[in-house]
């Protein structure tokens, strides 16, 4: 039987978690779904998938826009963002593979 997988954890992710799934773990953050050290490492699928639930709730509070948040949310996500996306440039990541498919 082969083993479940699991998710790696964000800081595992590739493009220094410039992933789908990392994005919902630095809302998560944001949001106070989970705790900020919270990596997600060992996760299943199901339990990615019911935090991917409360990250778009939590979001559709705010019509999805950052512009919506609250003070303090929106300077948690400027910040919590902030860092993920300097730290993933110093990685490496240039943020194209977002926009490869466009014309």
């Amino acid at each position: 039987m082969p083993k479940p997988r699991v998710y790696v954890g964000i800081n595992h992710d590739i493009n220094g978690g410039m992933t789908p799934i990392g994005k919902i773990i630095r809302d998560a953050w944001v949001f106070g779904i989970i705790e900020e050290n919270e990596t997600c490492e060992g996760w299943s699928g199901g339990q990615i998938d019911d935090l991917i639930q409360q990250v778009n709730q939590a979001w559709d509070q705010y019509g999805c826009l950052v512009s919506h948040l609250p003070k303090d949310l929106f300077e948690r996500h400027q910040r919590i963002h902030g860092q993920a996306i300097q730290a993933a440039k110093q990685a490496g990541w240039s943020g194209e593979v977002e926009t490869d498919d466009e014309v």
